[in-house]
């Protein structure tokens, strides 16, 4: 059972409603949408409901996920693979279910799927398999001298960078998703 209520967009405070038009009306609800960011009532589903607790800070940290879904290096079909495997180290129900449908529709295959599921790097080969490793590795806690030389080469340090700091953004919404104990 979820530990906070779903906020409704008439019950937000002015901050709130500022960061609700943020999530609901940026880049996220533009384009195709692969998941539900809204439940019926309009409340947001996902981490993002919890965001609205902490307006400026929910404000920052829902700017850095727009980065790295939106204007980021990372190829989107890597991107998914990596968002993946942080849910699958997770047990993140919710970043599997929205990002299963996003990598789908990036062109991962449902074997694919279940591989990372799995935490399964094997399937994946080039930029793929060199993003699965790395995040792999930056959910066991580092990178060795192998996996940097091989990601520095392979995707140059300033999209390393953008990998670590996404494996960090939702391994974040995963530990608050898990504490709030969001569902859906």
């Amino acid at each position: 059972m979820a530990r906070i209520p779903a906020l409704a967009p008439g019950a937000l405070d002015e901050a709130q409603a500022s960061l609700y038009e943020a999530i609901a009306g940026g880049p996220r609800a533009a384009g195709p949408q692969h998941f539900a960011l809204t439940r019926s009532d309009g409340s947001l589903r996902g981490p993002f409901n919890a965001m609205l607790l902490a307006p400026d800070l929910g404000a920052a940290l829902q700017a850095v996920g727009s980065a790295l879904r939106y204007r980021g290096a990372l190829p989107d079909r890597a991107r998914e693979i990596a968002i993946l495997l942080v849910a699958a180290r997770w047990g993140s129900g919710f970043e599997r279910e929205a990002h299963e449908a996003v990598g789908a529709a990036c062109g991962l295959a449902p074997d694919e799927l279940v591989a990372l599921r799995a935490q399964d790097a094997t399937v994946f080969e080039g930029v793929d398999g060199v993003v699965a490793r790395v995040a792999l590795a930056l959910l066991d806690g580092d990178l060795d001298d192998a996996v940097w030389a091989e990601a520095d080469a392979s995707l140059g340090a300033a999209v390393v960078f953008e990998l670590t700091t996404l494996v960090g953004y939702y391994a974040t919404l995963a530990l608050q998703l898990r504490v709030f104990r969001v569902e859906g």
